[in-house]
């Protein structure tokens, strides 16, 4: 068995306070016997595309920042899995919304990247986002690990890459407003976990920025689409322990992601 945990909260208006913050929810919930941490989206700062045009570049973190190289020694320190969400702006000067995945090693493993970039009222995104390309599966000391970020979620494919990748568990940083239809997007996320046979982790922020209002309710999914832990609207850690083992034999008898229409796809006739 493996515990996995989600670190709800809300944003303060600074990098350090939110890293404060990070780095005291990692260093908990290894104390509760967590082997992997995820964060909501952009964790760090507030949740600027909220707002149309504007201009987010101090929020932007360079691959070298000091908050990055302080997640990776949290992760080492508590010997924990952390999946973070960072504004990370890459030295070509493109931005990107990007998940660096730290191993219980303090090991930078990878950095994930938002694909699909909204851009509607509250998520104005394609503002401040260039796109990723593609998904990526890491092996970390907590399981195969995949990461699906916020809107990238809506589209299936998502999670069938990186299940097909072999992911156990795959982590999905978002940010989800008070407005939004929040029991469809966990209708969402046991489908999702359902159809490709994994442990999901909706982390989602909470708490008020000016005129908009965040959810919480993060969500932790199990292979056979049941919710394992659902969080209240505050900040708090939530936890589920999974069994790997288990889920593979799952994925192996279902064979969901070994099914023919899944290796030929679609044939356009006529």
């Amino acid at each position: 068995m493996v515990r996995l945990a989600i670190a709800q909260h809300a944003a303060a208006d600074s990098v350090a306070d939110n890293l404060a913050t990070a780095e005291r929810l990692i260093a908990d919930a290894a104390a509760q016997g967590a082997k992997l941490v995820c964060f909501p989206e952009v964790h760090l700062s507030p949740f600027f595309p909220k707002t149309k045009g504007g201009d987010a570049s101090k929020w932007a973190l360079t691959p070298d920042d000091a908050s990055i190289a302080r997640l990776s020694e949290a992760a080492k320190a508590n010997g924990i899995v952390v999946v973070s969400n960072l504004y990370l702006a890459d030295r070509d000067g493109r931005r990107y919304d990007a998940s660096p995945v730290f191993d219980a090693d303090g090991t930078l493993l990878g950095v994930s990247r938002m694909n699909e970039i909204a851009q509607f009222d509250g998520f104005w995104e394609k503002d401040y986002y260039a796109p990723g390309e593609g998904f990526a599966v890491y092996d970390t000391a907590a399981g195969r690990v995949g990461v699906v970020i916020c809107f990238d979620r809506h589209f299936p494919e998502s999670y069938r890459a990186v299940a097909r990748a072999g992911a156990d568990i795959v982590a999905t940083p978002t940010c989800i407003e008070t407005s939004e239809p929040v029991s469809l997007f966990e209708a969402e996320m046991r489908t999702l976990s359902f159809h490709n046979s994994v442990y999901s982790l909706l982390a989602n922020r909470c708490g008020r920025e000016e005129e908009r209002s965040y959810a919480g309710q993060s969500l932790i999914c199990a292979p056979d689409g049941a919710v394992l832990s659902r969080a209240g609207s505050s900040a708090q850690l939530l936890f589920a322990d999974c069994d790997l083992d288990a889920r593979r034999q799952m994925a192996e008898e279902r064979g969901f992601l070994s099914a023919r229409i899944v290796r030929e796809g679609a044939v356009t006739k006529g």
